[in-house]
């Protein structure tokens, strides 16, 4: 049987799978919509809380990222973990006692203002969209290689299944579908590392395996990748970070991003009572551990074994030349996503890192130039095809790498969706619509969604985890700090919730666009011809910091100048700060 047809049968399968659970839980009312009726269990919730979590940038891009960068990208680990802790703590249990669908819902009520939701909406949608379109991006990199089909082709497949289970089952439907999506992505994830890390360190646990012994050297695995990258010119994969300040600053964007983000939220609004929503949060970190602590091991290896293919008898050695490249490479050529350009046309790929400093050994050695280019997407999903894995694994990678991207996008889809139909048309727009009227006008903000989020995937900014790391910068600028004001102070009030918002929000959206380039220089802007004049420093991925900390202070701010909150509001802040863990919360 054909590697095609291996991988057809696995994807096909689990979609079936898919829109089959979403045909037995069809929403039938907006409460089931929005939030699954209010009664999922705590464990269930917690496996499609991971799954919802763990996007295509964790199951794509993230190993992928870390690869790339070594150390210095451990910031995405830390920080995307570390905000669980966050929510667990600070916030899923109090939003739960509030008992109300979405975060605007909570927003607009505690600052009694119509004028608080409605910004909630917009940073909500801004946030989500930003973050939905890394997940389409990475389900078009997926289909794109293991259908083999055209990218943008692929991002329809995608929306068309997204569109049958989410429109159909909503909150219901998602998250079943999300438990089977987990189930899915975290075998496909972990058989291939085990695979692997049998291979290279004869290790079966992979994150053991990444602090074990190099099989074919005698060496510590990371000393041995450390050597490679080396002689090819790059930074040692353990290298510390220059950086410090901008490190710290990225890991907290991350983390009170995390606990930020809308769609992971709203999944602690599904369970009976507010207890459930720590057990949930709990259980989360339980399944998304499973992942995390792999991926080091993944992005290490996935690394030694690109650069030991195409460098076979050493860095210093000749490469192997193009036309006997392995199978794998042809492949994703296909796909765009790895190219070739022979610079010194002596037939053999060079890959190093082309920059002045190496470039004097370079030439010693008779190179001319970087000469093949790997979109670090790729790496996870490859993993398997450069360690020679069997058909059935790599069917298996497929299906998980397109688990991990609908999962999410189903649930930012969801949150948009809901911020549309309840917060804006029934919390501003018509508040007497009938729940029929609302559920309706849910499915076609999430049909309408679905087709902007795809269109955006065809035109994104930048790879997948680079978006995701702008949804969570704007998440921590506007949202976060509203949500913590809101449970933790009784004196903010209206107007400072909504100045600071809106502070936080703008100062961030423009620092990126400002210092990414791509507002201001479509097209030519890359992170190194404007690293120079990032404000102390600060990466654009790593201002949602301090747009948090300019939302704090600004709302604190008016706050002191402008009048108390309303007595009523006061003591409801009194009553959410002491969830008492065993009570039915509040039904909206």
């Amino acid at each position: 049987m054909s590697q095609f047809a291996i991988n057809l049968i696995f994807v096909g399968a689990s979609f079936a799978l898919y829109i089959g659970i979403a045909i037995w839980a069809r929403a039938g009312s907006t409460k089931e919509f929005y939030v699954a009726g209010g009664g999922v269990n705590p464990i269930t919730n917690g496996m499609a809380t991971a799954a919802d979590w763990m996007s295509a940038a964790s199951f794509i891009s993230m190993a992928g990222l870390i690869a790339a960068g070594g150390y210095a990208y451990s910031s995405f680990l830390m920080g995307w973990t570390g905000g669980y802790v966050l929510l667990a703590m600070l916030l899923a249990p109090y939003l739960r006692k509030f008992g109300k669908f979405t975060v605007p819902d909570f927003i607009g009520d505690r600052f009694y203002s119509t004028g608080a939701r409605l910004v909630a909406v917009a940073c909500l949608i801004i946030a989500s969209v930003t973050y939905v379109i890394g997940q389409m991006t990475g389900a078009g990199v997926a289909f794109s290689r293991f259908l083999e089909v055209e990218n943008d082709t692929g991002l329809m497949i995608a929306a068309v299944v997204v569109f049958m289970y989410a429109v159909m089952g909503g909150m219901k439907g998602i998250t079943y579908t999300q438990v089977a999506q987990y189930v899915v992505l975290i075998i496909a994830y972990t058989i291939p590392a085990v695979f692997i890390s049998l291979q290279l360190t004869g290790n079966p646990i992979p994150p053991l395996g990444l602090f074990s012994t190099h099989t074919e050297s005698g060496m510590p695995l990371l000393q041995k990748l450390d050597e490679v990258v080396r002689e090819l010119g790059f930074q040692d994969y353990t290298a510390d970070v220059s950086n410090k300040l901008n490190m710290v600053l990225f890991t907290l964007s991350l983390m009170i991003g995390t606990a930020g983000l809308p769609h992971v939220i709203i999944r602690f609004f599904t369970v009976p009572k507010v207890a459930d929503a720590r057990w949930s949060a709990g259980w989360a970190l339980v399944f998304i551990a499973l992942l995390y602590l792999t991926a080091p091991a993944v992005a290490s290896m996935a690394r030694l074994n690109l650069l030991t293919t195409i460098y076979p008898a050493g860095p210093t050695a000749e490469a192997i030349h193009y036309d006997e490249r392995p199978d794998w490479i042809r492949t994703w050529e296909n796909t765009g996503l790895i190219r070739f350009n022979d610079k010194n046309g002596d037939g053999r790929i060079q890959l190093y890192n082309d920059v002045p400093a190496f470039q004097e050994t370079a030439e010693a050695r008779g190179w001319a130039g970087n000469e093949l280019t790997v979109n670090n997407d790729i790496l996870v999903l490859a993993n398997p095809e450069i360690a020679n894995l069997p058909g059935w694994v790599i069917g298996l990678i497929a299906a998980g790498g397109l688990a991990a991207a609908l999962s999410t996008a189903a649930g930012l889809l969801l949150a948009i969706s809901s911020a549309v139909s309840h917060d804006l048309i029934k919390g501003s727009i018509n508040p007497n619509i009938s729940d029929k009227g609302e559920l309706l006008a849910a499915r076609i903000s999430m049909g309408v969604a679905i087709v902007v989020a795809t269109w955006l995937g065809m035109n994104p900014p930048g790879f997948a985890a680079q978006v995701v790391a702008l949804a969570f910068g704007i998440a921590a600028a506007s949202i976060f700090p509203a949500l913590m004001m809101g449970i933790f102070s009784k004196r903010v009030n209206s107007k400072g919730a909504i100045a600071g918002m809106l502070a936080g929000l703008i100062s961030t959206v423009v620092y990126i666009f400002l210092y990414l380039g791509w507002f201001f220089i479509p097209g030519t802007a890359t992170f190194a011809n404007v690293e120079a004049n990032w404000l102390f420093g600060i990466s654009p991925l790593s201002f949602g910091a301090v747009g948090a900390m300019i939302n704090f202070a600004v709302a604190f701010a008016v706050s002191a100048m402008t009048e108390e909150p309303p007595q009523e509001i006061q003591d409801l802040v009194e009553s959410v700060r002491f969830p008492r863990g065993a009570g039915v919360a509040t039904g909206h």
